[in-house]
Protein backbone atom coordinates (compact mmCIF):
# COMPACT_ATOMS: atom_id res chain seq x y z
CA UNK A 1 0.00 0.00 0.00
CA UNK A 2 1.23 3.47 -0.88
CA UNK A 3 2.61 5.40 2.13
CA UNK A 4 0.45 8.44 1.37
CA UNK A 5 -2.70 6.29 1.29
CA UNK A 6 -1.74 4.72 4.59
CA UNK A 7 -1.26 8.19 6.10
CA UNK A 8 -4.66 9.37 4.83
CA UNK A 9 -6.33 6.24 6.21
CA UNK A 10 -4.72 6.77 9.63
CA UNK A 11 -5.75 10.44 9.73
CA UNK A 12 -9.26 9.64 8.50
CA UNK A 13 -9.63 6.93 11.15
CA UNK A 14 -8.43 9.29 13.90
CA UNK A 15 -10.85 12.01 12.78
CA UNK A 16 -13.67 9.45 12.68
CA UNK A 17 -12.75 8.27 16.20
CA UNK A 18 -12.77 11.86 17.46
CA UNK A 19 -16.32 12.47 16.24
CA UNK A 20 -17.56 9.09 17.46
CA UNK A 21 -16.03 9.94 20.84
CA UNK A 22 -17.89 13.26 20.82
CA UNK A 23 -21.17 11.47 20.13
CA UNK A 24 -20.54 8.86 22.82
CA UNK A 25 -19.48 11.49 25.37
CA UNK A 26 -22.63 13.61 24.99
CA UNK A 27 -24.89 11.40 27.14
CA UNK A 28 -22.15 11.01 29.77
CA UNK A 29 -21.72 14.76 30.13
CA UNK A 30 -25.50 15.24 30.08
CA UNK A 31 -25.95 12.65 32.82
CA UNK A 32 -23.37 14.51 34.92
CA UNK A 33 -25.18 17.80 34.32
CA UNK A 34 -22.27 19.27 32.34
CA UNK A 35 -24.43 20.85 29.68
CA UNK A 36 -21.76 23.31 28.54
CA UNK A 37 -19.66 20.34 27.46
CA UNK A 38 -22.71 18.84 25.75
CA UNK A 39 -23.11 22.05 23.74
CA UNK A 40 -19.44 22.10 22.72
CA UNK A 41 -19.48 18.46 21.61
CA UNK A 42 -22.75 18.98 19.76
CA UNK A 43 -21.33 21.98 17.91
CA UNK A 44 -18.25 19.96 16.92
CA UNK A 45 -20.43 17.19 15.50
CA UNK A 46 -22.61 19.72 13.66
CA UNK A 47 -19.47 21.24 12.13
CA UNK A 48 -18.53 17.78 10.85
CA UNK A 49 -22.06 17.29 9.50
CA UNK A 50 -21.79 20.64 7.71
CA UNK A 51 -18.48 19.58 6.15
CA UNK A 52 -20.07 16.33 4.96
CA UNK A 53 -23.13 18.09 3.54
CA UNK A 54 -21.07 20.67 1.67
CA UNK A 55 -18.98 17.85 0.21
CA UNK A 56 -21.90 15.78 -1.07
CA UNK A 57 -22.08 13.62 2.09
CA UNK A 58 -18.47 12.50 1.59
CA UNK A 59 -15.55 13.19 3.84
CA UNK A 60 -12.98 15.37 2.04
CA UNK A 61 -10.34 12.83 3.05
CA UNK A 62 -12.07 10.27 0.81
CA UNK A 63 -11.16 12.39 -2.21
CA UNK A 64 -7.57 12.66 -0.99
CA UNK A 65 -7.32 8.89 -0.52
CA UNK A 66 -8.79 8.30 -3.99
CA UNK A 67 -5.70 9.91 -5.52
CA UNK A 68 -3.58 6.99 -4.32
CA UNK A 69 -5.66 3.94 -5.24
CA UNK A 70 -8.23 2.65 -7.70
CA UNK A 71 -9.95 0.72 -4.90
CA UNK A 72 -13.42 2.12 -4.16
CA UNK A 73 -14.69 -0.29 -1.53
CA UNK A 74 -16.55 1.42 1.29
CA UNK A 75 -13.49 1.25 3.53
CA UNK A 76 -10.70 2.00 1.03
CA UNK A 77 -10.02 5.32 2.75
CA UNK A 78 -10.37 4.40 6.44
CA UNK A 79 -9.38 1.62 8.82
CA UNK A 80 -12.88 0.37 9.63
CA UNK A 81 -14.50 -2.97 8.95
CA UNK A 82 -16.38 -2.93 5.66
CA UNK A 83 -19.82 -3.27 7.31
CA UNK A 84 -19.13 -0.30 9.61
CA UNK A 85 -17.72 1.89 6.85
CA UNK A 86 -20.74 1.05 4.70
CA UNK A 87 -23.26 1.89 7.46
CA UNK A 88 -21.31 4.57 9.32
CA UNK A 89 -23.55 7.57 8.61
CA UNK A 90 -26.71 5.60 9.32
CA UNK A 91 -25.45 4.13 12.60
CA UNK A 92 -23.88 7.28 14.01
CA UNK A 93 -26.53 9.59 12.57
CA UNK A 94 -29.23 7.76 14.50
CA UNK A 95 -27.02 7.46 17.57
CA UNK A 96 -26.35 11.22 17.47
CA UNK A 97 -30.08 11.92 17.22
CA UNK A 98 -30.83 9.60 20.17
CA UNK A 99 -28.14 11.07 22.42
CA UNK A 100 -29.32 14.60 21.59
CA UNK A 101 -32.88 13.70 22.62
CA UNK A 102 -31.50 12.09 25.79
CA UNK A 103 -29.38 15.16 26.59
CA UNK A 104 -32.28 17.51 25.87
CA UNK A 105 -34.51 15.49 28.20
CA UNK A 106 -31.97 15.71 31.00
CA UNK A 107 -31.45 19.42 30.39
CA UNK A 108 -35.20 20.09 30.53
CA UNK A 109 -35.45 18.04 33.73
CA UNK A 110 -32.60 20.08 35.18
CA UNK A 111 -34.13 23.42 34.11
CA UNK A 112 -37.61 22.60 35.46
CA UNK A 113 -36.30 21.22 38.75
CA UNK A 114 -34.64 24.53 39.67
Amino acid sequence: MHTALRAVKVIHTLVWALFVSCILAIPIFAWRGQFGSVVVLTILVFIEITVLITNGWRCPLTDVAARYTDNRSDNFDIYLPLWLARNNKLIFGWLFAVVLVFALGLWLKFIFSM
